[in-house]
């Protein structure tokens, strides 16, 4: 008996990126930003505050908190963070289990003021295969009977007054149990244990870690990467997501010795994007090949660092002006050096997000502006942050009809949350992409009708 052959009607729903940066991922600088070029979402200037703002979420936490900053240094002239041990101290006493993990080559000074009762590791001492933990996230209520209690902190930002307040830094914080849940994974193997007190034995740090494979997720509807050092070979996530970019690129980062990073800067600079960034003057030193790979190439959109301070950021923003591509920040503690990605203990988080790149180009071109540059603004797509009909969406159902079979096609001019499904001629409807994040572009899918 042949099967019947069905006429399909393609439904699609499609919701455009927005100019929000949502809920669940918040973003924080410690200099002014140039809001002027922000796209509806003004970049936040914590203005030497971000303690404040850390000691808020060290107070929400009702069961756990789990903590591995390179550096607590309480003291740095007439200012202390002492408030910081305060707060843990607190949150100790009304029973928060807290587990604390720290660089052993570190001063670490504000560690004398939090309770020692509090169980806290030190890693391995900086020889031969092993770097320094240079890790800066606090995960809060991991593991929270409500995930919306599940809080990430990280960045680039140490636990000290310089750091919060006259470094140049960046703070992310995620709303997100599965990405708290990829912290803890990593903090556990550090800590060698899943309970409160850490296992000397069995405690894995730097090149002694292994892939845990928790990389991708979806938070407030936005692709998120992650990526932990040395285990994930972070260099090559970092070079990957440069050469991806179309119009723009901008990037602050402390250190740069790697030679791969550069040359994928100067590729896309290039092949036409354009590109401007911000060095720190440790990275000035005779014999980076990479610091003159970026002289060489990008001229007077090349910025060193010469203050009593630290540029201290390690982030890029890539097509932040051309939402039809893949706009995107890469951030965390990962300098983009051979002992970052080789050595030590990081953390790197890239946001697929054009609000988020938005966000970032602000805080670069204050930046940029307070130490003496000037950029051009550049202009490029924008129907990312425009709300998508569903005529501008080209979709295609063959062959037409089918008694089995089919290929759907969609293409996408930006990236959008899609749900489709097709009908039959009889009514019944079939789910075919049920609300879910498709990148720009195209897109082909083999479905099969089912036959009653």
């Amino acid at each position: 008996m042949r099967s019947p052959k069905f006429f399909l009607l393609a439904i699609l729903s499609v919701v455009a990126m927005q100019a929000n940066a949502g809920n669940k991922i918040k973003y924080y600088f410690n200099h002014p930003p140039e809001t002027s070029v922000s796209t509806g979402v003004d970049a936040i200037n914590l203005n030497g505050r971000i303690d404040d703002t850390l000691i808020a979420y060290i107070n929400r936490a009702k069961y756990t908190l789990d903590i591995a900053v390179y550096n607590y240094t309480s003291y740095s002239g007439s200012s202390d963070l002492t408030s910081v041990a305060n707060a843990l101290n607190a949150a100790y006493a009304r029973g928060v289990k807290i587990r604390m993990i720290h660089d052993s080559s570190s001063t670490n000074s504000g560690l004398a003021y939090v309770n020692f009762a509090i169980p806290r590791l030190a890693s391995p001492a900086n020889t031969g295969a092993y770097g320094i933990m240079h890790d800066k996230f606090m995960v809060v209520d991991g593991h929270s009977p409500n995930p919306d209690e599940s809080i990430v902190w990280t960045g680039s930002t140490n636990w000290s007054v310089a750091q919060f307040e006259r470094d140049y830094d960046n703070v992310v914080i995620v709303q997100d149990s599965a990405l708290a849940h990829a912290y803890i994974g990593e903090f556990n193997q550090m800590w060698g244990d899943t309970g409160i007190t850490p296992n000397v034995i069995n405690s894995k740090f730097g090149p002694d870690k292994h892939d845990l494979g928790r990389h991708h997720f979806t938070i407030d509807g936005k692709h998120v990467e992650l990526y932990f050092s040395p285990s994930d070979t972070t260099n090559n996530h970092i070079k990957s997501s440069i050469l991806t970019a179309d119009k723009d690129l901008y990037f602050g980062v402390y250190t740069m010795t790697d030679n791969g990073c550069a040359n994928s800067i100067a590729t896309v600079k290039m092949n036409g994007a354009y590109v401007a960034g911000i060095v720190d003057q440790y990275s000035n030193y005779s014999g980076n090949t990479a610091y003159a790979t970026l002289t060489t190439n990008l001229g007077s959109n090349f910025i060193t660092y010469t203050g009593s301070d630290l540029y201290h950021n390690k982030y890029v923003v890539i097509d932040p002006s051309d939402a039809c591509s893949d706009p995107m920040v890469l951030t965390g503690s990962h300098n983009w050096t051979s002992a970052a990605n080789t050595k030590n203990d990081e953390n790197t988080l890239i946001i697929h997000d054009a609000t988020a790149a938005n966000i970032y180009l602000q805080a670069f071109r204050g930046d940029f502006y307070a130490l003496g540059g000037s950029l051009t603004k550049v202009y490029g797509c924008t129907s990312g942050v425009q709300t998508v009909t569903e005529e501008s969406v080209n979709l295609d159902i063959y062959p037409n009809p089918s008694s089995g079979d089919f290929t759907m096609t969609l293409d996408l001019a930006s990236p959008q949350k899609v749900t489709a499904y097709i009908t039959d001629i009889s009514g019944r409807s079939f789910t075919v992409i049920n609300d879910e994040w498709q990148p720009a572009g195209s897109m082909k899918k083999i479905v099969s009708v089912p036959v009653s």
